[in-house]
């Protein structure tokens, strides 16, 4: 037994005991103190309780009872404080649950358990705070019905330990949003297969994990810099795979087709060569997204009839050659996004047959030639977004084909569609409209309550630009519309049936040679928040009608042939000069102020409407007709010596009758002037 005396000493700082036969620790004597800051017991024959009163030593900072035979805890006394910052009892007998109040000692940081017989933890005390910065389980015989652990959204560091996977009845771990750098392997080389496991944005890095496989598989938003491993199909088979936003390079490998998943999302990385022929040719994958990366080649043009593809993401790539038109076989088609890349072909009317789709962006490539489609039937009756900016498209811009776009027509009630997020599965599912996402989710068209499976939501994004500035969507509202046809070489007149489109949100039309007026209609899109004209040929007057824009933020429409008085209402006001710049015929605020006359009229026409009311000219006939007589007086008097003496002697008279006493003090003087004047 270890006497009680030896606790008592005060200026004891550190004991070191271990090695021993000691089989017991005897209670200090009451209302002793201990100034005993490191106690190492480790190596003995302690058995038993570990005693309550070892918590009471205010002044013990590190306990070490590892190696002995002790087989439970006591709680500590009520009351008492604890400075232990480390506690080990690792290799002993403790058996039962990890009681709940060890994680209620504040300035623990560092507990030890590992080599016990521990089989449960006790949960942590209701508002009870804990230090712990390392915790080990390791050895022990855990058993728990834990199928759900979520830990995200912390600011947990270092690795994920392998004791994690002790847990046999883990269904789906969350750690994403934290700081985690490494994963350690369970032990033994085993695989572990969960439902949903998602690691997203943390900095974890290195070679991916291969023994890891889930239905739902995010390593996003890391920093994963290896290439993707040659095999990786034959560990990872779930519906959900994304490793986008991470510095994977190389080629992707042909296992990856193996997958047989709904989503696949390998974009924002550094990969290259070619795109697999095998992963177009799959007839399970709803979600293709290798948008941001280096690949090239060509678009694998082998889509087969019956393809369930639902998003087709391929922008921002270095891929070449010509639209793929199997891609027609793919009839659940939303999203087609092959932006930013060097296409050469003509437009691809062949997917006017496609009435599920919601998003076609063919921006910055090579397309060429007319959009028109007069040979084809089909229509776009839910399309939200069309952007074939900076190509070399030319000819008219049909009308006609716009009235189909029933999406970007209002409802009669002129209300907008219900919020909504488009996603890559299926346009009817019920969570379209459930602005709630994490209560639902849609796989392989149906929709599951979160209860039963893995909640999972793929998220379309698309570049683009809206007023003025380049801009990723990637909440994409089913209230969100846009046209862009700028940078390309269109001619002819606007067609006026572009007005009927009342829920437009952005119309860019810039850089083109349209010719002809601005459209009145155009005052009937109601919702237009961004309209960009600039850079054409346009003329006449900018249509009074605009002043119904209510939501317009942003307008460009320089460098025309405008002319005309600027609008005035207090939404134009608020749009800078460089909107109107480039338009010698235009003027008023902001590019000139109302005192600049209007230009002349040409042709005996009428005046602009619009300024009758701004120029006051009661108020410029007066100062003319001031200045005029203003100036013949002073000039008869400067020019004019007649005049002058009159003037001279009429101000005299006047000024001597008002004040007598001038005429006595200045009379000589005056009548000195007369003798000079008339010699």
């Amino acid at each position: 037994m270890i006497p009680n005396w030896i606790l008592s000493l005060k200026t004891l700082n550190s004991l070191d005991l271990s090695g021993n036969s000691l089989a017991s620790l005897e209670a200090p004597l009451p209302n002793s103190t201990s100034a005993l800051s490191s106690l190492d017991l480790h190596s003995n024959k302690l058995q038993g309780e570990v005693p309550n009163w070892i918590f009471s030593l205010k002044s013990l900072n590190s306990l070490d009872l590892s190696g002995n035979s002790l087989a439970s805890l006591e709680a500590p006394l009520p009351n008492s404080t604890s400075a232990l910052s480390s506690l080990d009892l690792h290799s002993n007998k403790l058996q039962g649950e990890v009681p709940n109040w060890i994680f209620s000692l504040k300035s623990l940081n560092s507990l030890d358990l590992s080599g016990n017989s521990l089989a449960s933890l006790e949960a942590p005390l209701p508002n009870s705070t804990s230090a712990l910065s390392s915790l080990n389980f390791h050895s022990n015989k855990l058993q728990s019905h834990l199928t759900y652990l979520d830990l995200s959204g912390n600011q947990i560091q270092g690795q994920i330990p392998n004791w994690i996977w002790i847990f046999d009845s883990l269904q789906e771990l969350n750690l994403s949003c934290n700081s985690l750098e490494s994963l350690e392997a369970p032990l033994l080389n085993s695989s572990y297969v969960l439902s949903s496991i998602d690691l997203h944005s943390n900095q974890l890095q290195g070679h991916f994990p291969l023994f890891l496989s889930s239905s739902y598989l995010d390593y996003s938003r890391n920093n994963f810099s290896s290439s993707i491993p040659t095999d990786i199909g034959d560990f990872i088979s779930g519906s959900y795979l994304s490793l986008s936003s991470n510095n994977f390079h190389g080629a992707i490998p042909k296992s990856i087709c193996n997958t047989r998943g709904n989503v696949l999302d390998l974009s924002n990385n550094s990969l290259s060569g070619n795109i697999p022929q095998c992963l177009t040719q799959s007839l399970s994958h709803v979600v293709i997204d290798l948008r941001r990366n280096n690949l090239s080649g060509t678009i694998p043009d082998n889509f087969l009839k019956g393809c369930n593809l639902q998003t087709l993401d391929l922008s921002n790539n270095q891929i070449q050659g010509k639209f793929p038109k199997s891609l027609v076989n793919c009839s659940k088609l939303e999203v087609s996004n092959i932006g930013n890349n060097n296409i050469a072909d003509t437009f691809p009317c062949f997917l006017m047959s496609l009435t599920t789709l919601c998003v076609l962006v063919l921006r910055t490539n090579k397309f060429y030639g007319s959009i028109g489609c007069p040979k084809t039937n089909g229509t776009w009756p839910v399309l939200q977004i069309i952007d074939l900016a900076h190509n070399n498209f030319s000819g008219d811009m049909p009308g006609r084909l716009s009235l189909t776009w029933q999406a970007m027509v209002s409802n009669k009630d002129d209300s907008p569609t219900n919020l909504g997020f488009s996603s890559g599965f299926s346009s009817n599912h019920r969570c379209k409209n459930n602005p709630t996402l994490r209560e639902c989710y849609s796989y392989g068209g149906e929709t599951y309550n979160r209860e039963t499976y893995i909640d999972f939501y793929y998220r379309d994004t698309i570049t683009t630009i809206i007023k003025g500035l380049e801009l990723d969507v990637v909440k994409i509202l089913t209230i969100f519309t846009l046209i862009d046809y700028s940078s390309n070489k269109f001619n002819g007149s606007i067609p006026e049936e572009i007005g009927e489109l009342k829920s437009l949100h952005v119309l860019n039309l810039s850089g083109n040679a349209f010719t002809g007026k601005i459209p009145s209609s155009f005052g009937k899109m109601r919702q237009l928040e961004s309209l960009d004209l600039s850079k054409n040929h346009l003329s006449g007057q900018i249509p009074p009608e605009f002043a119904n824009l209510n939501f317009l933020s942003h307008l460009n429409v320089s460098y025309n042939q405008l002319t005309g008085r600027i609008p005035t209402n207090t939404q134009f006001s608020t749009f800078p000069s460089t909107s109107f710049e480039g338009n010698k015929g235009l003027w008023g605020p902001p590019l000139t102020s109302d005192v600049v006359l209007p230009p002349p009229i040409l042709n005996g026409s009428s005046s602009d409407p619009n300024s009758g009311d701004e120029i006051d000219w009661d108020v410029i006939c007066v100062e003319i007709g001031f200045t005029c007589g203003f100036g013949i007086v002073i000039g008869s008097l400067l020019f004019c010596k007649r005049w002058r003496k009159w003037y001279y002697r009429a101000m005299c008279s006047i000024l001597f009758k008002i004040f007598p006493q001038l005429e006595q003090r200045f009379g000589n003087h005056r009548r000195h002037v007369y003798v000079n004047t008339r010699r």
